[in-house]
């Protein structure tokens, strides 16, 4: 018998367990990081505004209904103001109230405390600025109607944050920096109203550039930089100069493109027979947008349009009977002055042979994470020292402010009143309150009436010459002489040639009794609309989408031509050759697929930094007109002095032509025909919290850069960051109708209505915006998902 001997062997255990512990293991981490993406899911969607069901607001006395239509646009009937202004303030705040609350803090100059270090010095300027302060004695001034309508406003806003607060249902944005929102209040909205005005500007900065220039370059080339030759040469003080570099390199300069289009076409020449009326304001690109859409409904009012987010009422639209809309007047509303210290008590300034103290203002800044900083603001007749801003106290000589937005004004009255308005005459007697910033309002009406009104707070000045540079705030004779009186504001009324337009150009002409600005656009916006208006007799809503969606480039077509008779006999190398080819054989339209803007564009930018070279960056950001004052130097040629320092026209187009295609050759190769606009020239619209970090950018910004035709000089506006491509400024609303259908009117709200990155209105604009598709709105809305707002 043979015996089997039973061999065991022992299985490798170790490394199984391990493996299956890996499995395991694996698989709980997968479990929890979808346990963890699921809460993240739902608690991010209870911030998502709720736009169905019912609501209960104890303040309410009656029902309000809510429709949102299918764009996000929400249409609130109340049967009371009391109840509709309540309702406004709440569906605002659910959308947007991480957007009120950054607005209200930077205009404010309390951002240091939610964001830390890196807002002090802009906390400091606006503390300076002292939008608020003025906010408040502006509120001094309001009708009790109007405070009462800001108070319910706010009721509204307050509802929704205590609601929040106690469902743990703020937007993401708060959690992520730490800090939730405190009771809204009317000065809020007024703060906010303020801050338009200062990002709508002046040209204070374009007084500090011309003053740098004076005391930089000789005579004649200082004011060849000036937007205006003037006729009496301007004095500055030549003792203990004001260094403007560094006075004001940490100053938050509004965007210079800053403006809009408009016009009105009588029914003359439309189709219709009734008048058209086109809108769209050309500011900052971001998410959320700077407008919210919406409409409002009580027995007494039914209006629809736009406004900013956390103020009361539509600022621009229509109502039943009439329509209209804005663009910047752009008027010298700002003027520095320069202040003679005391030596001896640094708060006392001269006026008029005596010292005189100034007011001081304690302005706390609390810093989140460090210590409160106790800051001052110093305040002359004239408005506060902004070069103290940038530690200049030591200086015998400073500057101050002067700014009409700085003094009481009441543009919320001015709002309700023409929200009611059914004729000229009526919206005309509400502009009176509608006094800082000064805009170029435009005005068509159902009973065909057509008008224009460039409305606001405009100095007056003895010279024009005056506004250029800042002036010695010690005489008298330099303050301003009151305000252009309400009745010699100018005004047109049903012109004969069928149309009114503005796209922040030059308003009137010489023979006008008042100086109005002396930086205006360039006129290609204008040259451009007018130039399609005036041809037509049949128009259209169509037309008047295609006309803002038009992409003509004057200026090139200005420009194109000179270029090329310089160039003429020039030996150019070949790529030269072919790009003035492909420039001289161009239709002069921005097209996203076309090379000849990239080129032009480009070229034009590089003629800038040749002939601006000797200017440090800081100064070039107070340089506001330099496209006007680039395009007259250019046409003066080997008359200017700078073009002469530059080796004259031939050299200074030759070596910027070069520069460009070699920039341009690197970038997108070799083959010049093959270059697109659209490869450099892109819209975004980032979120405030993208540039934290990558994630944050993924999520908020939602989608990458988009090609876009169009540039800062064609009636499509899309200005540009010059360093990135990246479109930044343009028609942050685009709004037109027909008076003959006074229920309907057509919008883009770029890039959308909501606020919230997981709403279907968050970027849902974003390709309409870029392509020129429009959204009908109707007053009567009744399709939608219904909201009940019960007391």
């Amino acid at each position: 018998m043979v015996e089997v001997q039973e061999v065991f062997v022992e299985p490798p255990k170790k490394k199984r367990n391990k493996k299956k512990i890996l499995l395991i293991t694996l698989g709980l981490l997968i479990l929890i990081a979808a346990a963890l993406a699921i809460f993240a899911n739902a608690y991010i969607n209870k911030s998502l505004a709720q736009v169905e069901g019912t609501i209960e607001l104890a303040m309410l006395e009656n029902e309000v209904t809510v429709i949102t239509d299918k764009n996000g646009v929400p249409h609130i009937k109340a049967e009371n103001e009391h109840d509709l202004f309540i309702a406004q303030g709440y569906i605002q705040a659910q959308s947007r109230m991480f957007q009120m609350e950054l607005s209200r803090r930077q205009a404010s100059g309390t951002l240091s405390e939610v964001v830390g270090e890196a807002a002090i010095d802009q906390d400091k300027y606006f503390r300076t600025l002292g939008l608020r302060r003025s906010a408040e004695m502006s509120y001094e001034i309001y009708s009790d109607e109007a405070k009462q309508v800001l108070q319910w406003f706010a009721d509204g806003v307050n509802a929704y944050i205590k609601l929040a607060q106690d469902e743990g249902s703020l937007p993401i944005e708060f959690k992520l920096i730490g800090s939730e929102p405190g009771e809204w209040t009317p000065l809020d909205s007024l703060t906010i109203g303020k801050y338009m005005a200062f990002d709508l500007g002046g040209h204070w900065e374009q007084q500090a550039f011309n003053y740098y220039a004076l005391t930089n370059f000789d005579e004649q080339k200082a004011y060849e930089l000036f937007p205006k030759y003037p006729e009496t040469k301007p004095t500055i003080i030549g003792e203990d100069e004001i260094d403007v570099a560094s006075s004001f390199n940490q100053a938050v300069i509004p965007h210079a493109f800053n403006g809009s289009n408009n016009w009105v076409v009588s029914g003359d020449k439309t189709k219709s027979g009734m008048p058209l009326l086109a809108d769209d304001p050309h500011l900052g690109l971001a998410t959320p947008s700077i407008w919210y859409q919406m409409q409002l409904e009580t027995p007494e009012i039914e209006v629809s349009g736009v406004i900013f987010a956390g103020v009361p009422g539509i600022i621009l639209g229509h109502n039943t009977d009439i329509a209209w809309g804005v663009t910047n007047t752009g008027p010298d509303v700002q003027q520095l002055y320069l202040e003679k210290r005391n030596p001896d008590n640094a708060n006392e300034f001269l006026y008029e042979g005596e010292w005189e103290k100034a007011q001081i203002i304690d302005e706390p800044i609390k810093v989140k994470d460090g210590e409160t900083i106790d800051y001052q603001v110093v305040e002359t007749r004239h408005g506060p020292i902004i070069s103290d801003f940038a530690n200049e106290e030591a200086k015998d000589t400073a500057m101050s402010l002067r700014w009409t937005a700085l003094e009481p004004t009441t543009e919320l009255e001015a709002i309700l009143e023409i929200n009611k308005a059914s004729n000229w005459n009526e919206f005309e007697k509400g502009l009176e309150k509608f006094l800082s910033p000064a805009q170029n309002f435009v005005f068509a009406a159902k009973d065909g009436t057509i008008a224009y009104k460039a409305n606001g707070n405009i100095p007056i000045y003895e010279d024009g010459d005056d506004a250029l540079l800042p002036l010695e705030g010690w005489e008298k004779e330099n303050d301003w002489n009151g305000y252009i009186p309400f009745d010699e504001l100018p005004t047109v009324i049903n012109p004969e040639k069928g149309f009114i337009a503005t796209a922040n150009n030059k308003i009137v002409g010489d023979n006008y009794p008042y100086h109005i600005s002396n930086v205006w656009a360039q006129p290609y916006r204008y040259e451009r609309i007018a130039e399609v208006l005036a041809a037509g007799d049949d128009f259209t809503i169509e037309d008047m989408q295609n006309l803002q969606m038009d992409q003509t480039d004057l200026q090139a077509r200005e420009f194109v031509p000179i270029f090329a008779e310089t160039l003429k006999d020039e030996k150019l190398s070949a790529d030269e050759g072919r790009a003035l080819d492909l420039l001289t054989n161009w239709d002069f339209v921005d097209n996203v697929d076309a090379a000849q803007p990239l080129i032009f564009q480009q070229w034009m930018d590089e003629i800038e930094s040749i002939l601006y070279k000797e200017i440090p960056e800081d100064v070039m950001d107070l340089f506001g007109s330099r496209g006007q004052t680039t395009n007259n130097i250019l046409r003066s040629g080997d008359d200017s002095i700078w073009i002469q320092e530059n080796g004259g026209m031939e050299q200074v187009l030759l070596t910027s032509l070069k520069n460009t295609l070699d920039d341009l050759t690197e970038a997108y190769g070799e083959e010049l025909s093959a270059w697109q606009w659209g490869d450099y020239h892109q819209v975004q619209f980032p979120h405030p919290l993208s540039n934290v970090s990558p994630i944050l950018a993924f999520f908020f910004n939602n989608e990458d850069p988009t090609p876009v035709g169009g540039s800062s000089v064609t009636p499509m506006a899309a200005s540009y960051d010059s360093e990135s491509g990246i479109v930044d400024h343009g028609a942050s609303w685009r709004f037109v109708i027909d008076t003959s259908e006074m229920e309907k009117s057509y919008h883009i709200v770029g890039p959308g209505q909501a606020g919230h990155f997981k709403s279907d209105w968050y970027h849902n604009q974003m390709d309409d915006w870029v392509e020129g598709d429009y959204h009908m709105t109707v007053m009567d809305e009744n399709e939608g998902m219904k909201l009940t707002l019960k007391p």
